[in-house]
Formats: structure tokens, sequence, C-alpha cells
């Protein structure tokens, strides 16, 4: 089986409302969708959410190393070699996670194509849906607990509320959105990098009657030992995200005696081989794992989703960026049911390419 072509573009797709979070506004997402031919007439898809506050990319240099890295290196190889491609791609990838993730994911759909079988079966298939969390951006009072109402009563079973800009209004929301859901409905929340160490302990404090389950990254990236200091002052868990980029900032955060969670996402990774490997490194750790998503496209999502069933190490789903995307040309990739995300159960990532 060879590799014939590469077919590559870039695609805007609007949200139908904008979310804030603690350092931006965000209008849009742009994805960069790969289609990988064969021989065989099968047809890997892949794309790219590249973000440049994260992972360092723009959509510009994703289609730039579509042209100068992965036409040569891919073009008449054996998509089933994945591990020879990886170790091929890796070294001019390193600084292009997203892109390493897109053709991961598209070698991973050929591969269960041509066994004919859902990827998630095919990794492990530990269970066959999860619940997500679905996310509430930073937004006034009164709107945050319309939003909540509106999704639970939808059946949307984990919300997570974006915050970082002010404790004391951030505390309010939580327990406001508290009060309107009811006991049932779980609470995460991410605090985008905005907190101090002791505002993160306050912050866990008076919301401790609201049942918050995690809270996400609320530390700036750059100063791992605040996050350190966090996990290790507050009863609820506490969630590191963009400070584990790789495998080693795992370890280099566990051997400074963090303890708590990590967020996984593909995009930041560099897809599924390794985000399995640094899923599993944390779960050797004592360290609970969510699979995240960023501004990605259903087909993203998709990964993320098989990953998540594939694996006993991860726990947690926040797999929600597809859900207000307008235009999205892999729309249906990923089902949401009672708040759990399903696959479609087609061979591969189960996924479609429309125009």
């Amino acid at each position: 089986m060879r590799i014939t072509g590469l077919e590559y573009r870039r695609v805007d797709m609007r949200l139908t409302e904008p979310y804030v979070i603690a350092y931006e506004t965000i209008e849009s997402a742009t994805n960069v969708f790969l289609r990988v031919l064969t021989d065989r007439g099968i047809v890997g898809y892949g794309c790219a959410g590249p973000d440049v506050s994260v992972t360092g990319e723009t959509p510009e240099s994703v289609l730039q190393a579509c042209g100068d890295v992965l036409e040569p290196v891919l073009r008449g190889a054996d998509p089933l070699r994945r591990a020879l491609l990886r170790a091929e791609l890796g070294p001019q990838l390193a600084a292009q996670p997203s892109v390493m993730a897109m053709v991961d994911m598209a070698l991973l759909d050929i591969l269960g194509k041509v066994s004919g079988l859902p990827l998630y079966s095919l990794l492990g298939g530990f269970r066959e849906r999860i619940v997500t969390s679905v996310t509430i951006s930073i937004l006034p009072l009164e709107q945050t607990v319309a939003k909540a109402k509106e999704l639970t009563g939808n059946g949307i079973r984990s919300l997570k509320l974006k915050g970082g800009l002010d404790a004391a209004d951030d505390v309010e929301r939580v327990r406001k959105v508290r009060e309107a859901v009811g006991p049932e409905p779980e609470l995460r929340f991410d605090a985008n990098q905005g907190y101090t160490v002791e505002e993160t302990r306050e912050f866990a404090q008076a919301t401790h009657a609201a049942n918050v389950t995690v809270i996400e990254q609320p530390t700036p990236r750059d100063k791992p030992e605040l996050l350190v200091e966090a996990s290790n002052r507050t009863d609820v868990p506490i969630m590191a995200d963009e400070s584990v980029m790789n495998a080693q900032d795992l370890l280099d955060l566990v051997h400074a005696g963090f303890t708590g969670m990590i967020n996984v996402k593909l995009m930041k990774v560099g897809g599924i081989a390794e985000a399995l490997r640094i899923s599993m490194l944390a779960q050797t750790a004592g360290l609970g794992v969510m699979v995240g998503c960023m501004d990605e496209a259903a087909l993203g999502i998709a990964a993320g989703l098989h990953l998540a069933l594939a694996s006993p190490s991860i726990t947690h789903a926040d797999l929600d960026a597809h859900l207000d995307l307008l235009e999205d040309p892999s729309a249906g990739a990923v089902l949401l049911k009672d708040g759990a995300l399903y696959p479609t159960n087609k061979p591969g990532l189960g996924a479609e390419l429309g125009a």
C-alpha cells in the first residue's frame, strides 16, 4: 500500500457566538484539513487546529509544512508504517505539534479503514462513550446562569466555567450556577492562567459548597512551580493544561511534586500516539487524565474521542469545540446524546469531509 498524494486546505469557521477566556476573545476557528490518498482508494483524513498562543503555529505555517515537510516524506510511503513515518517527521515537526497531530490522525484513519474497525477498537476499546463537559465562556452573571440552565436542560451533565479575570466574580458565578442547576451536574472551572496561588486557594475554599470538581491551569504556564504549589495547597484537584505540552513537561511537574490531573490535547502534544504515551505516564504517576481540545472541527474532536474511548488511563473528556462551529466540513463526525459523546462506529475515525 502506498500514499499517492496529499490534499490540504485552510477552512475558516465562524462561531455561533464569540467566547471569552482570560486572555482573548475568539470569534472564529481556523483549521487545516488533510486528505492522504492511497493506491487502494482508501483516504485518510486529518486536521490541524493551530494556536499561536499555545502551540506557536499559524494556519500559514501549517500549510507551509504540508508542502515542505509532509509531501517529501509521505508521498510514496506505506501509510501503515506509522512508527517509521512519525520517526522521520518528528525532528522536522518538533515545533509544529498540530501538524504532527494532523498526520497521525490521517494515518490512523487509514489503519482503521484497512482493518474495517473504528479506531477506538483498534487502540484498546475500553469504553463506548464518555461524558464531556461543555464550556461556558466568561459572561455576565445573568447570562452565565441562563446558559448553564439551557445546557443542563438539554441533557448536558458536566459544565466547565471559564474565568481568571476576577476571582471574586468567578466565585459568585460558580455559586449562582450551582444554585440554578442543582446538585447533579458536574462543575469544572478553568482560570486560564489568571490566578495567583493564593487566589486559587481562596477560590477553592469559597466554592467548596458548590462542589467544583477540578480547577484547570490557574497559574501562569511559564511558572510551573506555582502550579505545583497550588496543587498542594488546595483540596480541589488542580489540572495542568498549558503547563504540559509534552512528556518531559509532565515528568518535570511530577518530579517537582505536582499532584492532580493533566489535560491532554492532541494539537499540543502531537497526536494520538504521543497522547497515549503521556496518559500512561500520568496514570503511572497517580495523576488523572482528561482529553481536551482546542479550536477544532468535529474531525479533531472525533480523534480526541477515539483516544478517550480507547484507554482506561483517561477518566475525563472536554470535547466540545465543534458544537458552536458553522460551516464545519466534518460535521457529524461525533454524536452527542444525553451529555455523552459517541463515535459513529464507522471504520477509522468515522468521519467524512464535505465541501
